[in-house]
């Protein structure tokens, strides 16, 4: 089997990212290409696409959320995605078994769910929410009066049954919104699809290969994958430390040599959170500085196609403001670049501002 270099991976990344040039497509096209983008906070899936996308403006994604067509779900990993409706319909019957697992081991609410019978409850809920969509408080509030169980058990038993999607105003740019909840399949008016994990592991090969069977079930949250990819017709790599490497057949690998331009990823980017072993596109190192201890993921500063510091927006009633927190020196064009682009970053982001400064912090 061939042997990809780290460099040659990267690019392969950065390219099924598309982040080696804008893309001129749609935003329905891109949430599908990318496989989902992370979603544990509203308005990050707005920046993963800014920075990929040629002329991308958030009222496209907006209006694709608004009209159903995308949604924001917990599937992979039991974090929130925000996914086509088709790939959500998909994806999720895939991935019940890691919500059925937490159901028997959460520490919190696995013991008062013990002596239900989990399908009522949930069939109580499904009707609950057919009615109307529903916070988790509401939910559980109704529920309990059924139920001599905590609420929030009882919550957590519908969220990990039933297929539930965040519905608008939450996460529609320039709003603000309470989580409420509604059924996939009754929100989108299809039912879900027969599990098929075959389908799963060609999507993320697709969006972030090559890489090894612990990089793709890292990224889905689910194990035993390795079966099903043993009967797929894949491409076989090696990695530089001899693991290997599975690919969809049909893609290639960029030159390892071709220009990484320098970007602005947005906070949570999957390209930083998908893969077992990260180093790829971060260095262990500079993960520990870019993920918090409670798990924000801040916004991160993209050079030579790996992750080289972080960004951050901070507004002040007219004044905007972007700080670069570069971890090393950069080259000056490099670093020209980047504050090239967190100016339009400002611009596009805070269109408001009355005034708009770049500033630079030296590396610590």
């Amino acid at each position: 089997m061939e042997t990809l270099s780290r460099r040659a991976l990267n690019r392969a990344t950065l390219e099924r990212q598309l982040l080696l040039g804008r893309a001129k497509m749609s935003a329905l096209d891109a949430v599908a290409h990318l496989a989902g983008l992370q979603a544990q906070a509203p308005f990050p899936p707005y920046y993963a696409l800014w920075t990929r996308l040629h002329g991308f403006q958030p009222a496209e994604l907006a209006s694709l959320l608004e009209n159903r067509q995308v949604v924001r779900i917990a599937l992979m990993r039991g974090t929130v995605h925000l996914v086509t409706a088709a790939d959500a319909l998909a994806w999720r019957p895939v991935v019940q078994v890691l919500y059925d697992r937490d159901l028997k081991t959460n520490t919190q609410h696995a013991g008062a769910l013990a002596g239900l019978d989990h399908d009522v409850v949930v069939k109580s809920a499904r009707e609950l929410l057919a009615e109307s969509p529903l916070s988790s408080t509401k939910l559980g509030t109704e529920l309990a009066q059924r139920w001599d169980v905590p609420a929030a058990s009882l919550t957590h038993l519908a969220r990990a049954r039933l297929p539930l999607v965040q519905v608008p105003p939450r996460a529609i740019w320039g709003k603000a919104g309470q989580t409420t909840y509604a059924c996939l399949d009754e929100w989108v008016g299809a039912p879900l699809s027969p599990p098929s994990p075959s389908s799963l592991i060609a999507r993320y090969l697709r969006a972030f290969g090559p890489a090894t069977m612990a990089d793709v079930q890292a990224w889905a949250g689910i194990t035993r994958l390795g079966e099903v990819a043993a009967s797929m017709d894949l491409r076989r790599y090696r990695d530089p430390d001899g693991r290997e490497l599975i690919d969809l057949p049909e893609l290639t690998i960029p030159d390892e040599d071709v220009p990484a331009p320098p970007r602005l990823l947005g906070p949570f980017d999957q390209m930083i959170l998908s893969y077992a072993d990260r180093t790829r596109v971060i260095s262990d190192d500079y993960r520990r500085r870019v993920i918090t201890q409670n798990g924000l993921v801040k916004g991160t500063l993209l050079a030579g196609g790996t992750v080289r510091g972080f960004w951050e927006i901070k507004t002040s009633k007219k004044a905007a403001v972007v700080e670069l927190s570069p971890f090393e020196k950069l080259p000056k064009k490099d670093l020209a670049a980047l504050e090239s682009a967190a100016g339009q970053l400002m611009k596009w982001a805070e269109p408001g501002a009355e005034t708009r400064e770049v500033r630079v912090h030296p590396p610590e």
